[in-house]
């Protein structure tokens, strides 16, 4: 185990380090800095190496996380990133980005602060890139069978990295025109710079991964002509619909769906020319929906040198502390300041949108008013109208589901009631040898759910195809962890 007194003589939780917000809303790199080794070697040796490991439970993908903390901690870099490729192909996403349901279920959280797990893990693989210990796997032999993977996001590349290294032959199908799907355009880059998602496509090219992009599957291409050319093909195109809000006004000019405009401000900062894009600088923005969408609105606004920004959340403001229907390990609803929220902008809740006020089709203002329960639900209560003044609005309230509507009518495959594409316990949908992992079957969720998924639905093609595998399989896609 990591040091055995570790939690007991250092009680204090130490996180990394954000860059100063007057200098980081000034550029888009990422907004934290690199720990001291010191002091990340005595934060992975706060690890209690459990009897029981609630953290594994807490994280769909099994991560070995008491061993590649006590190889942290012993400064054994090369045997940690090796522990933690086992169960995961891309730490350095999930190590930035996701939430740790591990942490949440730490059982040194029962009475301490939690173990950094997250910051260990990406730490660790940051390490083996600087230090070049990360290279191509390629296959010993080909099976000469072929899949094709749609959609280039975390559950996609999870699955054709898998896939492409137990020898079959995997092609990507990318409908941008460039690889990383969520990743390289639903993330802004001060959260994720790109050089991140572009070493690991060099490193899947380099294993014999082919990428397509540019093409859209179910018009550039048929789904069923796609099915003919391959033995298998994994649909892993995310849950990509929109949540809209179609109240009075809502075609008034500058009332964005938030994802269009964080789209275009991440290919403004790749470079590309965007006509007419949609520009913060020196407008009153309000933001709807409080989550990690709206996070990301909030810190785009932030550099693009919004005059303010206002983010408005329907619901009351979530407890700093569990609370006894959310016990340890589960994944609590807290109240979180993220590095965006640092960067200034009011928060407000209980806050329901009544109606978008313009003139001459122009947004100029927004209607609100506060929420009372009324039969069950959230409804504005009367007399509290108010009026805010904005130039822009980015609706940031979630996703419906995935778009299905060209392939269920190219193939027959059903729909769930939550209208995500149905599939067995081994990830096949209604059509043989058509699968379909991450968000698109599962709805709406953690990247740490679709890489798990992609491994996963991965082993599962390989016996499809082989007959047997020998790819490990994290989850089932009935699997649901206690902490999400």
């Amino acid at each position: 185990m990591a040091d055995p007194h570790g939690f007991l003589n250092n009680r204090e939780r130490i996180t990394q380090a954000r860059r100063p917000v007057p200098v980081r809303i000034m550029d888009w790199k990422e907004v934290y800095e690199a720990q001291e080794k010191g002091v990340l070697k005595s934060q992975a040796g706060r690890c209690m190496d459990c009897g029981v490991a609630f953290c594994h439970q807490g994280c769909p993908l099994g991560n070995l996380i008491p061993e590649w903390n006590d190889l942290a901690w012993r400064d054994k870099g090369q045997e940690a990133i090796e522990r933690l490729h086992s169960t995961n192909n891309f730490p350095e996403f999930t190590g930035r980005l996701c939430p740790a349901p591990c942490e949440s279920a730490c059982v040194l959280g029962i009475n301490q602060p939690a173990v950094t797990i997250k910051q260990v893990e990406v730490s660790i693989i940051d390490e083996a890139f600087n230090q070049d210990w990360v290279h191509p796997l390629p296959p010993a032999r080909l099976t000469g069978k072929t899949v094709a993977v749609v959609g280039s996001g975390p559950a996609g590349l999870a699955a054709a990295q898998q896939l492409s290294r137990t020898g079959h032959t995997v092609a990507v199908y990318e409908r941008d025109d460039r690889i990383g799907g969520l990743l390289r355009y639903g993330i802004p880059d001060f959260k994720l710079e790109k050089d991140s998602v572009d070493r690991r496509v060099d490193q899947m090219r380099a294993e014999g991964t082919r990428f397509r992009t540019g093409i859209e599957v179910g018009r550039d291409i048929g789904w069923e002509e796609l099915r003919r050319r391959y033995d298998a093909v994994v649909i892993c195109t995310g849950a990509t619909v929109p949540r809209d809000l179609p109240i009075p006004g809502r075609a008034l000019k500058g009332v964005h769906v938030a994802m269009d405009y964080l789209v275009q401000a991440n290919k403004v900062v790749a470079g590309d020319q965007v006509p007419g894009q949609i520009d913060a600088r020196g407008k009153h923005v309000v933001i709807l929906g409080g989550g990690d969408t709206g996070a990301d609105c909030l810190g785009t606004a932030h550099r693009q040198q919004a005059a303010s920004v206002t983010t408005l959340a329907i619901g009351q403001q979530p407890p700093v502390q569990r609370t006894t229907n959310q016990p340890w390990p589960m994944f609590p609803n807290l109240f979180e300041v993220a590095s965006a929220h640092e960067e200034g902008g009011e928060r407000t809740y209980l806050a329901s949108t009544v109606e978008f006020m313009g003139g001459d089709g122009v947004l100029t203002g927004l209607k609100i008013a506060e929420t009372e329960y009324v039969d069950g639900r959230r409804v504005p209560k009367e007399g509290t109208e108010r009026i805010i003044p904005t130039d822009l609005v980015f609706l940031a309230l979630g996703f419906t589901g995935p778009a299905t509507a060209e392939l269920t009518h190219q193939l027959p495959v059903g729909l769930d009631g939550r209208n995500n594409i149905n599939r067995d316990g081994y990830y096949m949908t209604d059509r043989e040898g058509v699968f379909a992992a991450g968000d698109a079957g599962r709805g709406q969720s953690l990247i740490v759910w679709a890489i798990a998924e992609g491994r996963a639905c991965a082993a599962a093609v390989d016996k499809f195809l082989m007959g047997e595998t020998f790819l490990p399989a994290p989850v089932s896609p009935t699997d649901s962890a206690i902490s999400v």
